[in-house]
């Protein structure tokens, strides 16, 4: 196709060459009528040339050439776009992913470490490094003196925190007995518990008294950092001698001084249950 229209602009150039030819021969001066033929046509040739690539300057650019309809086997743009993001939403995804891991990963480092029943234990008794503490009503299950006649028997909630206690801390027990059998009843009952073995507890450290002064009286010759007792008699009698008091009672009394403290259970105290 573009072989064809070179040669019709070929035979429209020829043609126009020898129409001017004709016309020069027959207007111009007759020295002008002696040039070549060839040489006319040649000029008029050129001529036609330079108007027609003039003309094909001005003229419009082409419409831009139409792509080749996609293979079917192609796949569409819809298609790449879904696929785009697809990945865009996965690789988002993971990346939230690793996010809320790394989120998991520092919560559970700066999480506060829940203390131990030692950390506490000495926490409670501010560090204090030797206490003395009643049997009955606190480490026995029996509430008096007469109680031990029959029996003496460790209460199972208190024993966890007696052995963190005597870990770190001077502990001597003491108590009012009727006889001595009473006071076997106690040691075999300390025994069987295994306070002398799993605790730093000695049975020389358990001391037996037959009145209440009486242990007011050990307390005093021991000068403890902390004592514990049910009586809030002798709790009022070494308030001014001891630094510490932890009075255990059923019914929460009021506080007669800055240093007494008062709780149901020596567990509870210390925060166990």
């Amino acid at each position: 196709m573009a072989d064809s229209s070179k040669e019709e602009l070929v035979q429209l150039i020829k043609r126009f060459g020898t129409y001017l030819t004709v016309k020069i021969s027959n207007h111009l001066p007759i020295s002008l009528q002696r040039l070549d033929s060839r040489s006319v046509g040649a000029v008029a040739g050129l001529a036609v040339a330079i108007v027609f690539t003039w003309r094909l300057l001005r003229s419009p650019s082409l419409p831009p050439r139409r792509q080749p309809k996609r293979q079917a086997g192609t796949p569409s743009s819809s298609s790449v776009s879904t696929h785009s993001n697809a990945t865009l939403v996965s690789s988002g995804g993971s990346s939230s992913m690793e996010d809320s891991r790394a989120q998991n990963v520092v919560d559970e480092f700066f999480q506060p470490v829940k203390p131990t029943l030692g950390q506490i234990v000495r926490q409670k008794l501010s560090e204090g490094r030797k206490v003395t503490c009643r049997l009955v009503g606190v480490i026995l299950e029996e509430s008096s003196p007469e109680d031990l006649q029959k029996q003496a028997t460790v209460r199972s909630a208190v024993l966890e925190v007696l052995l963190e206690i005597t870990k770190f801390c001077d502990l001597y027990l003491m108590e009012r007995v009727l006889d001595d059998e009473s006071e076997k009843k106690v040691l075999m009952a300390l025994e069987d518990a295994g306070v002398f073995t799993s605790g730093g507890l000695v049975k020389d450290k358990v001391l037996f008294c037959n009145t209440e002064n009486g242990r007011s009286s050990f307390v005093r010759q021991l000068e403890p950092d902390w004592h514990i007792d049910t009586n809030p008699e002798i709790i009022s009698q070494l308030a001014r001698f001891i630094k510490y008091q932890l009075h255990i009672s059923a019914i929460r009394p009021e506080r007669t001084a800055p240093n007494v403290f008062s709780a149901p259970t020596l567990e509870q105290f210390f925060g166990c249950v």
